[in-house]
């Protein structure tokens, strides 16, 4: 055969073997001459995390703070994440509050439906201050094995109780329960009492409670849950866990920080300072009216 026909046979099978390669890109363009997917594919973008929150009214929001201005919203609009806040004001790992709710039958009514999350945060013990603590700790850890149990490759933290200045030795014993709950499952534990995110009294104009917290003395105002978000988020950080993700992120117990003293007989308060009738989390219960 002469050179040049040999020649035009060549050349007939690189442009089929050219036309081939770009058909194997997709009718939508993503392999075809022009299209946009002839350059470099892109890399796949980064998943926000998905975090479930379930506590109390810190965690949810009470009247006048709505959920996503609540310190659990605040912290995954700081970190980037997916968020889902559960719980109800006044309950607890072992208190109602006359709700006839604590924490397992919120988890199991809110969350425990729904898709695997990459992280899971119970927050609470505030209403717990009138349970007997070894209750308390026996309700927590049965809460924790049954998220575990639900979602094996989910890391789980458990937050110690917030309070609204500096407090008493009630709150002081069910964070101690708390924290040796934590140990005793490998949890990581986040400890707003040790680490004095709420201080002094709003009722006498002490601690950084004159601009954080409400005139309840217990709940914090806008500026007081963007103040317990920033302090969440630092933690988180220190402790690895700003970033999430299901199976991989594997950061077991934290150890526990310094116990903080007991401000004494005339510091703080050990439970919550009952409001003007519309604060949820009033753990004293109000006196009944004498009839006339």
């Amino acid at each position: 055969m002469p050179r040049l026909v040999w020649a035009a046979v060549a050349a007939v099978l690189v442009l089929s073997a050219c036309l081939a390669a770009a058909r194997l890109g997709g009718p939508e363009g993503t392999g075809r001459a022009g299209g946009p997917g002839t350059g470099a594919a892109k890399p796949a973008e980064r998943r926000a995390p998905v975090v479930f929150f379930l506590g109390d009214s810190y965690t949810v929001g009470i009247r006048g703070i709505k959920p996503e201005g609540a310190y659990a919203a605040e912290t995954a609009r700081l970190l980037g994440w997916q968020v889902v806040v559960a719980g109800l004001a006044r309950t607890g790992f072992a208190g109602s509050g006359g709700t006839g709710k604590t924490f397992t039958s919120l988890f199991n009514e809110q969350l425990s439906w729904r898709p695997t999350p990459d992280m899971v945060v119970l927050s609470g013990g505030h209403n717990d201050v009138r349970q007997p603590p070894a209750k308390v700790a026996q309700k927590a850890r049965l809460l924790m094995e049954t998220v575990r149990k639900r979602w094996p490759r989910t890391q789980l933290v458990l937050m110690g109780p917030l309070w609204g200045g500096d407090p008493g030795p009630k709150a002081l014993k069910v964070r101690d329960v708390l924290r040796e709950a934590a140990a005793e499952m490998t949890v990581p534990f986040v400890d707003p009492l040790a680490g004095r995110w709420i201080t002094g009294n709003v009722r006498k104009g002490t601690g950084n409670a004159d601009r954080l917290i409400r005139s309840d003395g217990t709940h914090p105002n806008p500026a007081g849950n963007l103040h317990i978000a920033r302090r969440l988020v630092a933690d988180l950080r220190s402790m690895r866990l700003d970033r999430p993700v299901l199976g991989r992120t594997r950061v077991t117990y934290t150890p526990p920080s310094p116990a903080v003293p007991s401000p004494g007989p005339t510091g703080g308060h050990d439970q919550a300072i009952p409001g003007d009738g519309d604060e949820p989390d009033e753990v004293v219960p109000r006196p009944k009216r004498a009839r006339p």
